[in-house]
């Protein structure tokens, strides 16, 4: 039980240093043109940038299928990675871009630093110049009190 807690974390964690490296030098970077969908104002309830995520939810669904047979470190990484993509789609999609509109915007706490790291990121609409590429990591001063 304990190593499938661990390779749960393991998996989630990896997902997040994963997320910001393909962020910042892949997707703002060969991949753009995808991705600068998510920059731009959206016409509908998807955007082509949604794709990364049908991308992350395939590995982990191959690693859960993979690993299943015998319940092993592949199943569980697959686990944490699931767990990243619903918190993800929680915190990203509904909470900060408010895609769905179930949650209210954060006013105090964790999240107000994360939301700050996020409208600092899509300041600066273009491939170069952004800043904040982590979706839980995020630079210390957007936590500070008063930052806008």
């Amino acid at each position: 039980m304990i190593n499938a807690i661990l390779f749960v974390v393991i998996g989630f964690l990896l997902m997040e240093f994963c997320g910001w490296f393909i962020h910042k030098y892949l997707m703002h970077g060969v991949l753009w043109k995808v991705h600068k969908t998510h920059h731009e104002p959206s016409k509908g309830p998807f955007e082509l940038n949604d794709i990364f995520s049908l991308l992350f939810g395939g590995v982990s669904i191959l690693l859960m299928w993979k690993g299943f047979g015998d319940l092993d470190y592949r199943f569980w990484m697959g686990v944490g990675i699931s767990l990243y993509g619903l918190s993800y789609f929680l915190l990203h999609d509904v909470l900060i871009h408010r895609r769905s509109k179930w949650l209210a915007r954060p006013k105090k706490g964790i999240f107000i630093g994360i939301f700050r790291a996020h409208q600092a990121h899509h300041a600066n609409n273009q491939k170069k110049g952004a800043e904040a590429f982590g979706l839980f990591v995020v630079p210390w001063k957007y936590f500070k009190e008063g930052k806008k």
